[in-house]
């Protein structure tokens, strides 16, 4: 549906060491940076990105927006969200747990970022 998706941050050194220990935690490699400074985590499906806005404003995060990830298990969702809170996340909502509902059992992990962007680990359960 989407090529990529990007958050804006104040501290890339900080945002870059949240999301390489979170993206490790399933399998992903570290970030890279291009040439305007913007740390680029790169997938077959997609990529995710972090930089600084390029108007020269702060950056805020988005007001009831949520990037979600894929888990090969609730194991995996788990080992992202201990992974962020350990690197400058926050655990948010709910404790990483089995939710179910409208969109069937799901096992979510919620957290925020150095930045304040919302993010969650999801693993989709049979």
């Amino acid at each position: 549906m989407f090529t990529h998706v990007m958050v804006g941050a104040n501290d890339l050194e900080a945002s870059k060491k949240f999301y390489d220990a979170v993206f490790a935690a399933i399998g992903q490699p570290a970030g890279q940076a291009d040439p305007k400074g913007r740390i680029w985590y790169r997938s077959k499906t997609g990529s995710f990105g972090v930089g600084r806005p390029l108007d020269g404003k702060t950056a805020t995060h988005a007001n009831g927006g949520t990037i979600g990830f894929p888990c090969s298990s609730p194991e995996q969702a788990k080992a992202f969200h201990d992974a962020g809170v350990a690197n400058g996340g926050k655990s948010i909502e709910d404790p990483p747990g089995w939710r179910e509902g409208a969109a069937g059992k799901i096992y979510l992990a919620y957290l925020r970022d150095p930045s304040g962007n919302k993010i969650v680990a999801v693993h989709r359960g049979s």
